[in-house]
């Protein structure tokens, strides 16, 4: 009977640690599983894949001499202002950009491709002074000639603004003539206004008419000359 005792508990005994290698080696097979990923995959980045790498390019903005201080717009937003001897300079993000200034109705533009390291130069002078050859409203003087006894003087009155303006001038001119009575040669001069309504973006011509105040002959004229320029 004994034996017979002896014998099942060292069966139970056996069952017992039995089990217990079973529980150890399914805890030693979780601990050695491969853990969960803590990083995401390589993406592509969508700015890289467009141009832009978030590095910046110098660009110079220039307008060599011409007579006014102009807006550069780059990608249709105001950057700063350019003045005749004095260049824009810019740091733009790499990749393609418009570059422009206006006078007026006029602008000018110029599309650039800025990188890290190269700088990018415009200079919009020539094109300004070719097509905008003044920036703001004034007048000048086309042609003259004796008219009689004066000077009659041709003048362009310019406009090149967005708005309409009068123009107001005045001309003067030296001339020196014989006096009738004495024959002795004499100086003086003559002046004349005039004034003109201009819209915007447009010139209009108009004749200025100086007579000569003084009675003799021989009459002989100098340049005229736009002495004053008033803008209404």
């Amino acid at each position: 009977m004994k034996h017979i005792i002896y014998i099942a508990l060292f069966v139970l005994i056996g069952c017992i640690v039995a089990a217990g290698c079973v529980e150890i080696t399914n805890k030693n097979t979780l601990n050695t599983s491969a853990p969960a990923a803590t990083f995401a995959p390589f993406s592509s980045d969508p700015d890289i894949t467009n141009g832009t790498t978030g590095l910046k390019g110098p660009l110079v903005v220039s307008i060599s001499g011409y007579p006014a201080n102009l807006a550069v717009i780059l990608d249709r937003k105001n950057v700063g202002t350019v003045k005749p001897t004095t260049p824009l300079n810019l740091m733009v993000p790499e990749g393609n950009h418009t570059v422009m200034v206006c006078v007026g109705w006029v602008c000018e533009y110029e599309n650039v491709t800025t990188s890290f390291g190269r700088q990018v130069n415009v200079d919009f002078g020539e094109r300004l002074r070719k097509d905008v050859e003044f920036p703001n409203a004034t007048a000048r003087i086309l042609e003259y000639y004796q008219n009689g006894n004066g000077v009659s003087v041709n003048v362009e009155f310019i406009n090149p603004e967005t708005i309409d303006h009068t123009i107001f001038v005045e001309l003067g001119v030296g001339y020196s003539y014989i006096d009738g009575r004495t024959h002795i040669k004499y100086g003086s001069s003559a002046k004349g206004t005039s004034s003109l309504f201009v819209k915007a973006g447009q010139r209009e011509t108009k004749r200025v008419d100086l007579a000569f105040t003084s009675s003799g002959s021989r009459y002989s004229f100098d340049y005229p000359v736009i002495t004053e320029i008033k803008v209404m």
